[in-house]
């Protein structure tokens, strides 16, 4: 086994991002949740902490009625040591369509505006061009580390060729810090991963090299340990119960690996345990299921459902009560995704392969044909509004989008409007000139959502419920809660009295009085 101390490894937690929308499906953390865990995993010692996406921001909105940018600046002062990264799926906030470089940038802005100083970026086409402008603007608007992505996939169009010379672009560019092999579908395997990841190495010279994968098939951890021995800088991995499953490999199980491999880290371990209580503590509290340890499993390789998608899909089966529907769709996923050129599983195009696939299915089981309903999305994919995909689209797939009314209204989405005249559009429809806050929000939201924040009121702090039984267990729990002066509770036949001055920190006293 490979004996190596490489004490400046790092790892990026993805808890709070794709754990929450592999496993809880975007909407199992609110602000005041993921607060509490930050205080917590900001002790850690991480690298980053891959904190949101707009598709996160725009989930918390819908589900909880959460202000994005308040979510954003209580996760900074929560967690003033650890970068809080995004990811950016190409040129697009929020919404489906493809956005200007007007909205781009403003949401780029308002994002490190709020406290978020990294930024990862995942162009679902692996489009250099296109991740290259969004580096540009990113550092340009205000955000520290900007991160790009090679995305992995298995298709007949995609080499390791390419991903090779995507890394070396990124690699020379001076907007982007790091690059980072990206694995949505957990397809890596440990003998594709050692051949791509010495290259990639090579390829990447003088910046950091990251990994990020996911367990879907099994194969992760394997591949971690693998990546690590091969020199990578930093591995994606998950905490507790917001790892595992469809999400990424368990850094508490990582780091057994490691160690056992002996190859050194500069974690502590302690903050560590920590943050797997209040994730435990959370998941319990709220009734969703930890991610569960993967058997090795191949038919991924076939259908290639990322973990956030498959979450999506269960939840959308659920809600039609059609759950006896889900292996049908995940092979029909294999099947579109073939018909639309082979795109690249990851947000946007894996939503959009996975709502045309439940479409057919269920459209299917109604009596009607494969395509007789094409959301605009797929219709604007087929359009080239996202660029190119490698493989070609079946002729019969291009034939349908031809014969719809709808087409043509769809083959010019972008927005030519300047900041300046959509700010005055907007103060002369409503009578007042907008924050940028606002105004971006109101590009992107449906008005019903919008609604919703901005009717909401603050989102409150989360606490851990804590069972206490006897004095010690009392002590304990008091240990964790922040912001207390004194206590004095009686726990069966003992009374606690602790007072907190603001000095000495907390002295305890216990006694058999009654």
């Amino acid at each position: 086994m490979a004996q190596a101390c490489t004490a400046s490894l790092g790892f990026v937690d993805t808890s709070l991002r794709d754990g929450n929308q592999s496993l809880w499906g975007a909407v199992g953390i609110t602000t005041g949740m993921a607060e509490t865990a930050l205080e917590a995993i900001d002790r850690v010692g991480l690298s980053a902490i891959d904190f949101t996406s707009s598709t996160n921001l725009l989930m918390g909105a819908k589900a909880h009625g959460e202000d994005p940018w308040e979510r954003i600046s209580r996760a900074r002062v929560a967690a003033p040591r650890t970068p809080l990264s995004a990811i950016s799926t190409g040129m697009r906030f929020m919404s489906w369509e493809r956005a200007s470089e007007t909205v781009m940038r403003m949401s780029l802005r308002l994002m490190a505006r709020h406290g978020l100083r990294r930024l990862q970026i995942a162009d679902p086409m692996n489009d250099v061009s296109s991740a290259r402008t969004v580096a540009r603007w990113a550092k340009e608007e205000g955000f520290e580390i900007v991160v790009a992505a090679t995305t992995f996939t298995e298709s007949p169009v995609h080499t390791d060729g390419a991903y090779v010379e995507a890394a070396s672009a990124f690699a020379a560019d001076a907007s982007i810090d790091a690059v980072y092999l990206k694995d949505p579908g957990g397809l890596l395997t440990v003998e594709r991963a050692s051949d791509l990841i010495r290259a990639l190495r090579e390829a990447v010279v003088g910046k950091p090299l990251e990994l990020h994968g996911h367990c879907t098939t099994g194969e992760a951890p394997l591949v971690y340990q693998r990546a690590v021995e091969l020199g990578v800088d930093a591995v994606h991995t998950g905490i507790g119960p917001l790892s595992n499953g469809t999400a990424q490999p368990q850094l508490e199980a990582t780091l057994q690996n490691l160690d056992a491999a002996r190859i050194s880290t500069n974690l502590d371990r302690d903050a560590l345990r920590d943050a797997t209580a209040v994730l435990d503590a959370l998941a319990r509290e709220q009734g969703l299921a930890p991610g569960p340890v993967m058997p090795f499993d191949v038919r991924p390789h076939v259908h290639q459902v990322p973990g956030g998608m498959m979450g999506t899909l269960q939840r959308q089966l659920g809600e039609l009560k059609m759950t006896d529907l889900l292996p049908a769709v995940i092979e029909e996923v294999g099947t579109v995704r073939a018909e639309l050129g082979y795109p690249i599983m990851v947000t946007p195009f894996s939503q959009f392969v996975g709502s045309q696939a439940l479409m057919n299915v269920v459209s299917q089981r109604s009596g009607h044909e494969r395509y007789s309903r094409l959301p605009d999305e797929v219709v604007r994919f087929v359009l080239g509004h996202f660029g190119k995909p490698l493989g070609p689209i079946a002729p019969e797939v291009i034939e349908r989008v031809d014969s719809l009314p709808r087409t043509r209204e769809l083959r010019e989405t972008r927005d030519p409007r300047t900041l300046d005249e959509l700010h005055t559009d907007f103060a002369k429809r409503l009578g007042r000139t907008l924050e940028e806050e606002e105004l971006l929000l109101r590009l992107v939201m449906a008005e019903d959502v919008l609604e919703s924040v901005r009717s909401s009121a603050s989102a409150p702090r989360w606490q851990p419920r804590t069972v206490v039984r006897t004095a010690a267990d009392f002590l304990d729990a008091t240990g964790r809660l922040p912001n207390w002066t004194s206590l004095r509770v009686r726990v069966g036949g003992d009374e606690v009295s602790l007072v907190r001055p603001a000095s000495q920190g907390a002295r305890a006293r216990t006694s058999g009085d009654s």
